[in-house]
């Protein structure tokens, strides 16, 4: 019984709960706007220095210390790739602002791989600056680090740069949900405050739950047509 109460509070104030939803609806499809494209350019790299040729028959620590160095220089650079030096290099070759290509610009690092990602409005812009990194650390790297401008040092790409497109986010996705689920909430609860602050009888459960005994009730006038007595009042 309790339940068809609430049932029954909610649907006498049914058009409270659905001017609040499509307020809300309505707004949010006013106000909120689509996304913009999003694009992210991707590039895997190594870097490191060539093992030294060992010079007649010694045991050496060469190329234990070749694969230090390795490991080294890839935290080195990815550093490298975010200082203001580096992008406005990036920003010469491109013609885009140094501010937004230091933004758009990550560097990471697993084990020796470096991975650079841009992230930016179009794919067009994002594939240039993947390119303008890459070139730049392959052409001007030893005015960076002066480890790389030994002639046994290299900077091999292993991916080359590729784009793809970004989807909305989970927020993007759930917004209007979330906006429509709210309103819903809040129309509910306020159909429940009015039915509190409403001293009115309705029914005959409400009028013994005062004290009194019921003896008889006046059904709802409904209008509609009766068969051979026209219409009823």
């Amino acid at each position: 019984m309790e339940l068809r109460r609430y049932w029954n509070i909610i649907m006498r104030r049914w058009w409270l709960v659905g001017l609040l939803v499509l307020v809300a609806l309505a707004t949010t499809l006013v106000v909120s706007s689509a996304p913009p494209p999003v694009y992210v350019a991707s590039v895997r790299l190594t870097v490191g220095v060539q093992p030294e040729n060992g010079i007649d028959r010694f045991y050496t620590y060469d190329r234990y210390y070749a694969w230090m160095a390795s490991e080294y220089l890839a935290d080195d650079l990815s550093e490298v790739v975010r200082s203001q030096v580096f992008t406005q290099a990036v920003s010469e070759r491109v013609g885009f602002p140094a501010g937004g290509i230091a933004g758009a610009t990550m560097a990471g690092k697993t084990h020796r791989i470096l991975t650079i990602t841009v992230t930016w409005g179009d794919e067009a812009g994002a594939q240039a600056i993947a390119n303008a990194v890459v070139a730049e650390l392959r052409e001007n790297s030893a005015a960076y680090l002066a480890q790389l401008g030994s002639e046994n040092a290299q900077v091999h790409v292993i991916d080359e740069a590729t784009v793809y497109p970004v989807s909305a986010g989970l927020r993007d996705k759930l917004d209007i949900p979330i906006r429509v689920g709210l309103a819903l909430a809040a129309g509910v609860a306020l159909a429940f405050l009015l039915e509190y602050l409403d001293d009115a009888v309705r029914d005959a459960a409400e009028v013994e739950a005062l004290g009194y005994t019921v003896v008889g009730q006046i059904p709802r006038r409904r209008w509609g047509w009766l068969p051979g007595r026209g219409r009823r009042d």
